[in-house]
């Protein structure tokens, strides 16, 4: 569609935009890009109002999974949350760290760390900052981080892979992620892949959910599982903006599939970052 500045340039006004929305204006919608749906209230978001932490404030209705729910929080760990937005999924994962931990919320749109730092001070937390940055280069040092949590996110980035060998670096060693992204199996029409507000909206910048599980484990991750699976649905209303009835109807009745999925990988106990190498004096 575009080079992958560009991309990011798009991302971050689109999201600088939704900061300011409605959140019904972004469940309706994919990833809250605009293009909303009048069939479909929900289109890939889930509930989170059950879940200890939850800050109506902060739930900006821009996921597609409950990462923070498989996570697997301990009290006293560090949590990282790649595209933290509002800080939905930050307060969340405070509420399972408890006081004694940390949680790190990233993202890059200016708009979105103000908010969810103006959320973080109403609410009182001082365990819980925001960092203004790009996850492809996460601005923690290594070995920082018992958990890394997302929301949605990485099919916005450009580069995934990076994205990955990056988690792999800021997770201690034997720490883990929980994931929630949008996968294809399949390929998408052509005019749904060039267009901007696809891509903003979460769809058009999915890849194959094999090649995803390449990177992850490219990057050096173990014990990798699905956790969550669900099928997503573009309703007719949105599609007319971007397919004839005919192509609808041929879509619908091809193979393509477009997934949420959440899924855990874990670091390694033993990586070469802590593995002595013989000649370098620490043996």
């Amino acid at each position: 569609m575009k080079n992958s500045e560009n991309l990011k340039n798009l991302v971050k006004q689109k999201y600088s935009e939704i900061a300011l929305q409605e959140k019904a204006e972004n469940q309706a919608s994919c990833c809250g890009s605009g293009a909303c749906s009048t069939e479909i209230y929900n289109i890939m978001t889930e509930d989170y109002a059950g879940l200890d932490g939850y800050n109506p404030d902060a739930d900006l209705g821009l996921g597609c999974g409950l990462p923070t729910l498989f996570a697997k929080i301990k009290k006293g760990d560090t949590v990282i949350d790649l595209g933290s937005g509002a800080g939905n999924d930050c307060f969340i994962a405070r509420s399972e760290t408890g006081e004694a931990g940390k949680v790190i919320g990233i993202d890059f749109t200016p708009a979105m760390i103000n908010k969810a730092r103006a959320n973080a001070e109403k609410l009182g937390f001082n365990n819980v900052e925001f960092r203004h940055g790009d996850i492809e280069r996460i601005p923690v040092t290594a070995n920082l981080a018992d958990v890394v949590v997302s929301n949605c996110v990485l099919n916005l980035v450009p580069d995934k892979a990076a994205v990955f060998n990056e988690v792999y670096r800021v997770l201690k060693p034997g720490g883990h992620f929980s994931i929630s992204d949008i996968v294809l199996s399949g390929e998408l029409p052509e005019a749904l892949l060039k267009d901007a507000e696809m891509y903003a909206g979460c769809v058009s910048g999915a890849i194959q959910k094999e090649t995803y599980l390449a990177y992850v484990h490219s990057a050096g991750f173990t014990a990798v599982s699905l956790q969550k699976q669900k099928v997503i649905v573009i309703p007719d209303d949105i599609l007319n903006n971007y397919l004839t009835d005919e192509e609808i109807k041929s879509f619908r009745a091809g193979t393509t599939g477009i997934y949420s999925i959440t899924l855990y990988g874990q670091k390694p106990e033993q990586t070469q970052d802590n593995f002595c190498i013989a000649g370098a004096g620490c043996c």
